[in-house]
């Protein structure tokens, strides 16, 4: 479900109008993530920490409002729910899209992610349809071999995207914690660095509590 957003009384509007028209309305920014006492949990468990930390993410993202904004027929939009389009890997090193429904229960939405890991493995090409391809998502990537610094997306300026885009890269150990980077690119006209940083405060205090 989805509402339009009244511009009229919204404290966004003159950000919207002026971003909107910008050929590259995205920023972004790359922070490291402390995933000590996740990551030592999911392997007390055995559950899998890409599966945990791609829910906790998503916990956060559906608590800030800004997230869950998008652009529809040049006029913003608010939803209910986000959920997750990740790229999935493959043996031969390409990758799929997929469609990952958000759920509050971690080990349906641990299910939700296992089936669409197992139906991107026995297909082959970008896997586009109408539900990888759905505005009320977040776009996922993970790079689980480079420790990065910065990062930057293929981007089809003709295209109004208004979907964030979040990437986690390789986690190391540092001072004895376990960290990780990620990025998170975002629509100026819907958001700003303060609801990254919110996004990366809640994300944060799921990790350290799981």
């Amino acid at each position: 479900m989805k509402s339009l957003i009244d511009t009229e009384s919204w404290n966004r509007k003159e950000h919207f109008e002026f971003f909107k028209e910008f050929d590259e309305p995205f920023f972004g920014i790359v922070a490291e993530v402390d995933c000590t006492e996740a990551l030592n949990w999911c392997r007390s468990h055995q559950i899998s920490f890409f599966q945990f930390y791609l829910y906790q993410s998503l916990r956060a993202a559906n608590r800030i409002e800004e997230f869950r904004c998008r652009i529809e027929d040049n006029k913003p939009v608010l939803y209910d729910s986000v959920h997750a389009s990740a790229t999935i890997s493959r043996p031969d090193h390409t990758f799929g899209f997929s469609f990952i429904p958000f759920v509050e229960d971690f080990s349906k939405f641990s299910s939700n992610v296992a089936e669409e890991v197992k139906a991107v493995s026995k297909t082959a090409g970008l896997r586009l349809n109408g539900e990888t391809g759905r505005n009320d998502v977040i776009h996922y990537s993970v790079l689980p071999w480079i420790n990065f610094t910065g990062l930057s997306h293929a981007r089809h300026f003709a295209f109004r995207d208004s979907v964030p885009k979040i990437t986690f890269g390789k986690y190391s150990e540092k001072q004895r914690r376990i960290i990780m980077p990620v990025s998170v690119n975002a629509h100026h006209g819907l958001m700003d660095a303060w609801h990254v940083a919110e996004f990366f405060r809640l994300f944060s205090e799921f990790l350290a509590k799981p």
